[in-house]
């Protein structure tokens, strides 16, 4: 899942948010130099991700994009299921979708010092382009798959990818509503495990 999920299925926890969200920055067991409740927001991030890469609706969408993406179709999916997600946003929280984010987006900054260091590089161009709000739109998403674009070089052509979106935009919609509500429960319950392994 793209960044936005992962903010979303973290719970009402600052630091564990933290963790979710920079879960993909923090390498082997460098999360244990992180205090505890980030910790516990980088695993529940490592078990989102090997549960989404598994699962059968997951790998389905992933397949609508194989032929022209290759190993970048995940990715793709990720940042696809963000605008669902942030499009039909009040369908899982009740506080708007711009509030919800201005307030993530003061706890980065408040916390920014804890961040990894590709992270504290990340969080001011993010809020300045207010990334997690443009999901909710397509041309949004496209300025997202243009920015991969340009890290990969342009091999990815993920720029491209909007065309996919829109030709298969309901099927991408319904999988995406199918698998997000089994996540839901899978995030909220595996939240719960690692707290109490981590005897928080």
């Amino acid at each position: 899942m793209n960044f936005l999920a992962h903010i979303y299925l973290s719970g009402d926890n600052e630091l564990i948010t933290i963790g979710n969200f920079v879960g993909d920055g923090v390498r082997g067991n460098k999360y244990k130099l992180y205090p505890l409740e980030i910790q516990i927001g980088i695993q529940l991030h490592r078990h989102i991700d090997t549960f989404t890469d598994a699962h059968p609706i997951f790998r389905r969408c992933t397949k609508r994009l194989h032929k022209g993406y290759g190993h970048y179709s995940g990715v793709i999916v990720d940042i696809f299921f963000d605008h669902f997600l942030a499009k039909n946003w009040k369908a899982y929280a009740d506080i708007p979708l711009d509030i919800y984010i201005a307030d993530f987006y003061k706890t980065l900054t408040n916390n920014i010092a804890i961040l990894p260091p590709r992270f504290q590089k990340l969080t001011p161009i993010m809020i300045e382009g207010n990334w997690l709000l443009s999901y909710a739109t397509i041309e949004g998403i496209q300025l997202v798959l243009n920015g991969m674009n340009r890290r990969t070089k342009g091999r990815s052509k993920m720029n491209e990818a909007t065309k996919e979106l829109r030709t298969h935009y309901d099927g991408f919609e319904k999988d995406f509503t199918l698998f997000f509500r089994e996540l839901m429960v899978f995030s909220a319950e595996k939240r719960i495990e690692i707290e109490q392994d981590f005897k928080f």
